[in-house]
């Protein structure tokens, strides 16, 4: 790509108006197959425990993940009028150009940014953990009436008994605070660790499967400045993992497809592990390119 200077000599790479249209209409016909389904249940006020998790747990919608953005770096020949009412953009007075505005975004999300820019790392370099079989999801039913539960609407596999039971004979170790925060008070005193949303630079992790489905939050929050192609990516493997990590719940969820992961047993904790395992590594790899993207936008 041919390379300009904007107002504040930042060097960028230019794309001509048919590139990123042409970006901008794949971007928005696969954003909305994926997210079809949901918006389909959500227009009749139904609900499914694995596939709406990302728009209702999340706070990004559907539309928000459906706005194109070529991310840091990027400049777009006419593109003025399609960004005029985007936050963080701006025109080059001389060239025409449009591109990410990182001084306002900067000066904007700080906060923000500089907690991903130390969470992010740290996770990366820690010692990832493949012992806690998924008994995030046991310890936030343990001793619930069946109307208080997440999914009320869904079955357990096991009787309510059998599930404590499941949750008490097991060493639980979960190291994220957005999951242990849903524990319930029973359960909370059996957790080896007590994360808090103060320690969660020390505490996160790679193996924990919910600090992978978190890649797609922080990447959503870094826009502008992370491009949509990598939100997109970060999207389909939380999405994966959210799948994993309901199927080796309590839940009985067989009757919309997914056969349980019985991690209650051997077989069903080598699979889980596995499977974590396979998930790590795929999260370390998008953990690497969010960093690699901050470290090219200049993000502190």
């Amino acid at each position: 790509m041919p390379q300009i200077s904007v107002s504040d000599a930042t060097t960028v790479s230019a794309l001509p108006p048919a590139v990123w249209r042409a970006a901008v209409a794949d971007h928005e016909k696969f954003v909305d197959q994926l997210t079809e389904g949901h918006r389909l249940r959500n227009r009749h006020h139904l609900a499914h425990p694995v596939q709406d998790f990302l728009f209702t747990y999340y706070r990004q919608r559907p539309a928000q993940l459906r706005l194109w953005h070529p991310g840091a770096g990027i400049a777009l020949a006419e593109g003025r009028e399609q960004f005029a009412d985007r936050r963080f953009y701006r025109t080059d007075s001389k060239t025409g150009y449009t591109s990410v505005d990182l001084t306002a975004f900067i000066e904007d999300r700080l906060d923000t940014i500089q907690l991903v820019r130390r969470l992010l790392p740290a996770t990366a370099s820690a010692t990832p953990q493949f012992g806690c079989f998924g008994l995030h999801e046991w310890a936030m039913v343990h001793r619930l009436r069946p109307d208080t539960r997440r999914h009320p609407n869904w079955p357990l596999r096991l009787t309510p008994s059998q599930t404590d039971e499941v949750v008490e004979s097991h060493q639980i170790k979960c190291s994220h605070f957005d999951a242990y925060r849903f524990f319930t008070p029973s359960a909370q005193p059996m957790n080896l660790l007590k994360p808090t949303v103060d320690s969660r630079v020390e505490m996160e992790q790679p193996g924990c499967l919910h600090a992978t489905m978190d890649l797609y939050k922080w990447a959503y929050k870094l826009v502008p400045a992370v491009p949509s192609s990598l939100v997109v990516d970060c999207f389909l493997l939380a999405r994966q993992v959210r799948e994993w990590d309901m199927r080796a719940s309590p839940y009985d969820l067989s009757e919309l497809g997914y056969e349980p992961v019985q991690i209650e047993t051997p077989e069903g904790k080598a699979a889980y592990v596995a499977k974590q395992r396979e998930f790590a590594g795929l999260g370390q790899e998008l953990r690497a390119r969010l960093i690699a993207v901050m470290d090219a936008a200049g993000l502190p």
